[in-house]
């Protein structure tokens, strides 16, 4: 039983990380690993793998000896590849899957259209091109001879998560994160606070990474604080979570308060703009440097890169660059900023 978990380009090492931790000897890690994903062998149920939150999704590989797609029409393969699909949706409520997509070179070839037709036929699923429950990926077997066929065990991605009712332009991936929220080191002693919190997606993903002493965020944005609310009810926690209107230049948070700072700046694109920028970033990390205590972290993701690391010099006087990272996300490619308070 073989799988493989895409990833957010950058991001592999936290996925691999939670991988070996969730899962110890019970995992084995493929030799051969392609580009932003990673493949390993696993002989547990497929439902503990639905937990995962630092990958974008999680495919089961079905590999088939075969020299052509054309073989895959044979009714052992088409058996074998359809039995797979029935077992990936009866892992979830009926109704789940409705439609299926193909993607492989060549897929309007007219092999692909009578492997389309076939699994139309045997799970009643709709094929639509652009947009699917059930995702499946046909490729030739990039270390061994053979085909793939790659499907993949959840109706979206993991990284659209089940507690987002409200979105908003610019939204954080929740796989980038989970992937923060890591980096902050997570401590039941925490008092963790998210500045411009947006719709909410850092203090969720801290709060289901494990208990704190205190999780808080503000907007300026009453738009967004609503959505922030929404999806917090979405994940039933509204109760354990602070929300405030407050701008996060100005703080109404005591000194050295607070153990965590978390937040996705303003790139300039969909939210803020460059100029407002130029004012917004020197402000904000001075007020976050005053209410974290020393020792205290602060993460933080952009895509203003050159913006942040202008400011880098000043920001030595009172943080320790820990890591940065690079990522890539819809076609952009922001940075996470990991800082320890001096």
């Amino acid at each position: 039983m073989h799988y493989e978990a895409e990833v957010l380009p950058g991001l592999e090492s936290f996925a691999r990380a939670e991988l070996a931790t969730t899962f110890g000897d019970a995992l084995q890690f493929h030799r051969n690993q392609p580009t932003d994903s990673l493949r390993f062998a696993y002989p547990g149920s497929l439902s503990n793998l639905l937990l995962l939150r630092t990958v974008v999704a999680i495919y089961r590989i079905e590999h088939f000896a075969v020299p052509r797609p054309r073989a895959l029409l044979g009714h052992q393969h088409l058996q074998r590849i359809t039995g797979r699909i029935d077992h990936i949706r009866g892992m979830h409520p009926s109704g789940s899957f409705l439609t299926f997509r193909i993607s492989a070179a060549g897929s309007e070839s007219a092999v692909f259209i009578r492997i389309k037709e076939a699994i139309e036929s045997h799970t009643r699923m709709a094929y639509n091109p652009d947009d699917a429950d059930l995702f499946i990926r046909i490729f030739p077997a990039p270390t061994e001879p053979g085909w793939e066929v790659l499907i993949r065990i959840s109706p979206r991605p993991l990284s659209a998560r089940g507690w987002r009712v409200c979105d908003m332009p610019g939204a954080l991936n929740a796989t980038a994160a989970a992937a923060m929220v890591a980096l902050t080191e997570p401590s039941e002693d925490d008092v963790f606070y998210n500045p411009m919190c947006g719709s909410g997606t850092l203090m969720i993903e801290r709060a289901l990474a494990g208990p704190a002493i205190r999780i808080g965020g503000c907007d300026i944005s009453k738009e967004a604080l609503r959505c922030a609310a929404a999806n917090l009810n979405g994940a039933g926690l509204a109760k354990h979570i602070e929300l405030t209107k407050m701008d996060a230049t100005g703080l109404d948070l005591p000194t050295d308060s607070v153990d965590v700072v978390c937040a996705d700046l303003p790139w300039g694109q969909l939210a803020g703009s460059d100029d407002e920028n130029l004012i917004l970033y020197p402000a904000a990390l001075a007020e976050w440097a005053r209410v974290t205590r020393r020792g205290g972290r602060m993460v933080a993701i952009t895509h203003a890169v050159r913006l942040f690391e202008s400011l880098l010099d000043r920001l030595e006087r009172e943080w320790q660059l820990s890591a940065e990272y690079r990522i890539f996300q819809g076609g952009l490619h922001p940075r996470i900023y990991a800082f320890r308070r001096k």
